[in-house]
């Protein structure tokens, strides 16, 4: 996978997408998602890299941006790991994952963020779901210089478990050496909400249905910073996905 250099006063939106077979990226918002090959049509940028195996660096400068969205779909094992450093003031980084998993999957996901300089903020958002079988490792680590002064940075990776045999192991990170940060991190793992199924089915959906409406709801975040002419195709898919697993 090549490494992502934002330069000076640029940004940089991509999105990946993991489907088992390659890694789909396109960097370009004018050119959507839905002409890739999981539509039928062509990519923007196709990457020859195997689908398991995602090893990126990402440097953004000065008053720069990066938004990098990540989307698993099921059936694909996968070790993601992302080093990205803040390496200007006024950079930004925000990087978005999503991840279905619902047979024997295990999915590895790392990001270590370094923020050298001051004025920098980051944003990890990774929301994900695990049945069958299923493992996912998350581990994601803040990195605050001594210089880094006013730096904002947050981290949060949410799942939902649908079995009994499913695990996740989340191990959200700070490491701040400055002293006048905004930084928070936090996980949670849980399950669906029985009584908000409960509800749905008083208003004639069936239960089956409304656990597909929990789970698009869930995963809903990561989808929202998706460009808006690919989110309603990536939307559909992951949807197709959650109906068979």
């Amino acid at each position: 996978m090549e490494n992502l250099f934002v330069s000076k006063n640029n940004k940089v939106h991509r999105v990946y997408v993991l489907d088992g077979q390659r890694t789909y990226c396109s960097d370009d918002p004018r050119l959507p998602i839905g002409r890739h090959p999981l539509a039928g049509g062509g990519m923007s940028s196709p990457q020859p890299s195997p689908s398991d195996q995602m090893l990126q660096t990402i440097m953004v400068e000065r008053d720069a941006r990066a938004d990098v969205v990540i989307l698993i779909m099921p059936g694909v094992s996968c070790d993601i790991r992302l080093d990205v450093t803040l390496a200007g003031e006024g950079a930004e980084a925000n990087i978005y994952g999503a991840y279905v998993c619902g047979s024997d999957e295990k999915v590895k996901i790392a990001v270590d963020m370094h923020h050298n300089l001051p004025h920098c903020n980051s944003r990890q958002l990774f929301k994900g779901i695990a049945g069958g079988k299923s493992r996912v490792d998350f581990y994601g680590k803040i990195i605050v210089a001594q210089d880094a002064q006013r730096t904002e940075a947050y981290q949060e990776n949410h799942n939902i478990l649908l079995s009994d045999d499913a695990k996740v192991d989340t191990k959200p990170q700070l490491e701040i050496y400055a002293d006048d940060v905004k930084c928070s991190h936090g996980a949670t793992i849980g399950r669906l909400n029985e009584e908000e199924q409960f509800y749905m089915r008083s208003r004639g959906i069936t239960l089956e249905d409304a656990k597909v409406l929990q789970m698009i709801s869930f995963i809903a975040p990561v989808l929202e910073q998706i460009p808006e002419a690919d989110r309603e195709f990536l939307a559909m898919q992951f949807e197709d996905s959650i109906r068979k697993i």
